[in-house]
């Protein structure tokens, strides 16, 4: 006779349950950062484009919290523009929109600044500190702090303090 018997089949069911047990929470940790250091990363090359296209340009740029995708207002976890401000030349123009973070993620700046204003020397106004992290389900342990620092330098430092709320 071939096949499985009955006894057989369960024990192979119970070692399979067994092993997805320990991998779904292994998995979700692993989509947890994977979507973490995407959106750090979205954030860091924004800053970049912002400071290179004003020292391109030589030219004011502005970086913007954007709730819309077109005008400067609203909360940085809702997404943020790239433009160049308008002078006596030439209009504001849009040269980079990003769209909002994942909706369980939370995105904040520490100073309260919805606006970052890089100057023709690629140097930022002032210093500036974006926290991004999980606030649903329940807190994560791990977030993503992005820090730019007065000459418009941008880095990511990977935490573990989890003080999402």
């Amino acid at each position: 006779m071939k096949g499985f018997t009955l006894v057989e089949l369960i024990v192979a069911l119970s070692i399979a349950a067994i092993l997805l047990a320990i991998a779904v929470p292994s998995y979700s940790n692993s989509q947890l950062n994977s979507q973490l250091r995407a959106s750090a990363n979205d954030l860091i090359a924004s800053i970049n484009l912002a400071r290179s296209e004003a020292i391109k340009r030589g030219t004011t740029v502005t970086l913007c919290a954007s709730s819309d995708g077109e005008n400067c207002g609203g909360e940085w976890h809702e997404g943020w523009l790239v433009l160049r401000e308008a002078d006596g030349l030439h209009e504001a123009v849009i040269l980079h929109s990003a769209g909002a973070i994942p909706a369980d993620f939370q995105l904040t700046e520490s100073s309260g600044n919805a606006t970052l204003l890089f100057q023709s020397t690629g140097v930022d106004t002032t210093a500036a500190s974006f926290t991004l992290c999980r606030s649903r389900p329940s807190a994560g342990s791990q977030e993503r702090v992005v820090s730019m620092d007065a000459t418009g330098r941008a880095f990511v430092k990977r935490t573990s303090r989890g003080v999402c709320s």
